[in-house]
C-alpha cells in the first residue's frame, strides 16, 4: 500500500509501473472516490466542529435559549450520523483499491512482461563434469532409500513426498546449518506460527492477488502460509519501535504450503514443485530510507552467497523483471543453483526489497531520533528451502558407484559421516 499523497501526485508514473507489471488497477476511481471521501469529511468536520462550539456556548445560555441549543444539536447530531453512514461504502471501496496499486520500481529493474524477461546479473561456481552416467534426485533418491515419492503421493496425493533415513537427516542438517550460519550474522531465530488471519496475508501483500496459490482453512477462515515472512512482517504490526531498536534482523523457521494452481503437469517428479516444505526466512526491518534499505537488500543477497559457497553450489543471480515479481516488490533478485538433471539453473532462493509497501499495509513504524514518527521498509530473502535445496545437493554430489558426498560443512550435524550410501 502506497500513501494516496504519492499516489495522487504519481498517478502517470504508478499506472505505467501497474502495466510493467501486468497488474490492473483505475487510479482515476481511485482518486474521485479520495475526492468525496476528503468533500463528506470535511463536513463532518464542519458539524463537529459547530457542536463543539455549541457545546461550549450551552453553559452560558438561559433555559429557554439552551433548549433552543440542544433540539439543534440533535438535528446536527443526526446529520453527522447521516453522512458517516454514507462515508463508509466509500471508505471500503477506496481501501480495496489502494491494495491493488503496485509498487514503484528500482531504476534498475528490467523492463519486461514475464519471466523472460530476466536479466542474468552474473554466474558463480565451477558446473561439475561428470565422467560417468549421472542419475537425477528422484533415482538417487530410490536408490538410496532417502526419498519415496511413491509412497508420499499414496498418502497426501499429488507433489506429496517423504524423507527418510538419511534423506531425513540430510534436511535437518541443512536447516539447523541455516539457523546457525544466520544466528552468527546478528538475526535473531523466530520459530513462527503457519495458521495466520487474514490481515496478515494482505498486510504483506499476498492478498489480495494469490488466492489460488494459498490454503484456505474456511471453518476457522485461516489460512496456511506460503512463507514465514508473512508471520514475521505481522510480528510488530501496529507498533513503534525506537531507532535503537533497527535494522531488526530476524530469521523465520517454519513450514510451508503452497497449492501450486496453475503447475498441473509441471514438475510433477521429485521435490522440485511440492505442496509441502521447510524453510528458513531472512527478514529485515529497517528506516525508510532508500540508501539504508538498499544496503541491508545487498546484505541479504551476500548472504546467500556465502551460504551457497560454503555448500559448494554453482549458483546464478537474475534481477527480476517487472512481469515476475509482484505486486509489493521494489526490487527482486532471485537465486538459481545449478541442477545437472534439469541441464539447466532452478530457483532456490528469492530475494526482494519492498520499501515501506508492507510496513504501510501493517502500520509498522519507528520513532526516528529527532522523534518523528516514519514507516519502516521491510525486505526478505531465502536462506534455505527444503526439499528443493536437496536437487543441487544430491545430484552435484553424487559419485560413480551411487552413493553421495555430504558436503563438509553438514558433517557435524551428521555425526561426521562422509557419504550416503545403499544399505
Amino acid at each position: 500500500m502506497l500513501d494516496i499523497k504519492f499516489i495522487r501526485e504519481n498517478k502517470d508514473l504508478l499506472q505505467t509501473v501497474a502495466g510493467q507489471k501486468n497488474i490492473k488497477v483505475d487510479l482515476d476511481k481511485l482518486i474521485k472516490l479520495d475526492d468525496k471521501r476528503k468533500a463528506l469529511n470535511q463536513k463532518i468536520d464542519e458539524l463537529r466542529s459547530q457542536k463543539n462550539q455549541t457545546s461550549k456556548e450551552i453553559p452560558q445560555m438561559d433555559p429557554k435559549d439552551r433548549e433552543i441549543a440542544l433540539e439543534k444539536m440533535k438535528v446536527v447530531d443526526a446529520e453527522q450520523d447521516k453522512l458517516e453512514e454514507q462515508l463508509k461504502p466509500f471508505l471500503v471501496e477506496i481501501n480495496a483499491l489502494m491494495l491493488e496499486v503496485p509498487m514503484y520500481i528500482h531504476k534498475d529493474t528490467p523492463i519486461a512482461i514475464d519471466e523472460s524477461g530476466n536479466v542474468s546479473i552474473r554466474e558463480v561456481g565451477e558446473i561439475r563434469k561428470f565422467d560417468f552416467t549421472i542419475k537425477d534426485h528422484v533415482q538417487l533418491g530410490k536408490d538410496l532409500d532417502i526419498i519415496d515419492g511413491e509412497r508420499g503421493v499414496k498418502i497426501g496425493g499429488s507433489r506429496a513426498y517423504v524423507l527418510k533415513g538419511d534423506g531425513a537427516r540430510l534436511e535437518q542438517s541443512l536447516l539447523k546449518y541455516a539457523q546457525d550460519f544466520i544466528s552468527r550474522k546478528g538475526y535473531t531465530l523466530m520459530y513462527v506460527p503457519v495458521i495466520v488471519d487474514r490481515f496478515a496475508l494482505e498486510g504483506t501483500g499476498f492478498l489480495p492477488g494469490s488466492e489460488d496459490q494459498i490454503y484456505h482453512l474456511e471453518k476457522d477462515d485461516k489460512y496456511l502460509v506460503g512463507t514465514s515472512e508473512v508471520a514475521l512482517g505481522a510480528y510488530y504490526s501496529n507498533e513503534v519501535l525506537d531507532i535503537k531498536n533497527i535494522p531488526c534482523k530476524m530469521a523465520g523457521i517454519s513450514t510451508c504450503f503452497r497449492r501450486e494452481a496453475g503447475t498441473y503437469g509441471k514438475d510433477t517428479s521429485g521435490v522440485y514443485r511440492v505442496h509441502q516444505f521447510n524453510k528458513v526466512e531472512q527478514f529485515i526491518l529497517c528506516e525508510g530510507d532508500a540508501e539504508k534499505s538498499q544496503a541491508m537488500f545487498d546484505e541479504l543477497a551476500k548472504n546467500v552467497e556465502e551460504f551457497l559457497a560454503s555448500l559448494k553450489l554453482p549458483y546464478r543471480i537474475l534481477n527480476i523483471c517487472t512481469g515476475d515479481m509482484g505486486r509489493g516488490k521494489y526490487q527482486m533478485y532471485d537465486f538459481e543453483c545449478w541442477m545437472p538433471s534439469r541441464k539447466n539453473y532452478g530457483e532456490t532462493h528469492s530475494c526482494s526489497n519492498l520499501h515501506d509497501f508492507q510496513a504501510r499495509r501493517l502500520n509498522l513504524r519507528y520513532k526516528d531520533a529527532e522523534g518523528k514518527i516514519n514507516f519502516c521498509h521491510t525486505l526478505n530473502n531465502t536462506l534455505v528451502a527444503t526439499p528443493r535445496i536437496l536437487i543441487p545437493l544430491l545430484e552435484l554430489n553424487q559419485n560413480e558407484d551411487g552413493s553421495v558426498t555430504i558436503p563438509e560443512v553438514l558433517r557435524p550435524y551428521m555425526d561426521n559421516q562422509e557419504k550416503i550410501v545403499k544399505k
